[in-house]
């Protein structure tokens, strides 16, 4: 038997607790970083006109879970600020060494040889420092591009703070390392 009155099933309401939790998140996303004040506004805002459970969880599906333990919360936050740092420190000090660096010239294109680098005398490029191998790398021009390989260095062959594993292509501008001593390639022209 169905009666005449009808009520409307509306959905149960949003608890206090609901509504701080939601807030919670809010509060450490920004902590992190990872919303701007005016977002954390506009967020803040509709959390608190929300009506359903399910609103809560759009407005917070892209923070980090409320429910994991502060010690880790914290000590993402931690690494996470020290990789930032981190990046931008050696990108400071790779611009910062860039116009400091001796040039190392690029061979003239029409020169087929490769350029031996290293201590022994024979080298084309004779590098005497102890970081250096006698036979440390070689720079040769392949298919129109500059080749810097690594010979099988003790103390390694970097390009951009990189290290050589094989070969690398290289261009104006690069900054390679032969052990310890670095270098700012620049072209012929």
């Amino acid at each position: 038997m169905t009666s005449s009155f009808e009520f409307p099933l509306y959905p149960a309401r949003l608890s206090d607790a609901e509504r701080d939790r939601a807030l919670k998140s809010l509060r450490d996303g920004v902590a992190l970083g990872r919303l701007s004040h005016d977002t954390f506004v506009r967020r803040m805002e509709l959390v608190l006109s929300a009506r359903r459970s399910e609103e809560l969880a759009v407005l917070t599906a892209d923070l980090p879970d409320g429910d994991e333990p502060a010690g880790r919360r914290w000590s993402k936050a931690v690494f996470g600020t020290v990789e930032a740092v981190s990046g931008f420190t050696v990108r400071l000090r790779r611009a910062w060494q860039a116009e400091r660096l001796p040039k190392l010239q690029l061979p003239a294109p029409g020169d087929a040889y490769p350029l031996r680098i290293g201590r022994d005398p024979a080298s084309g490029l004779r590098l005497n420092h102890e970081t250096v191998s006698r036979v440390h790398a070689e720079l040769r021009r392949q298919g129109g591009v500059w080749v810097l390989r690594d010979l099988g260095s003790t103390n390694g062959t970097t390009v951009n703070g990189r290290r050589v594993i094989g070969a690398s292509v290289v261009k104006d501008g690069d900054q390679v390392g032969f052990g310890r001593m670095m270098f700012r390639l620049a072209s012929a022209a």
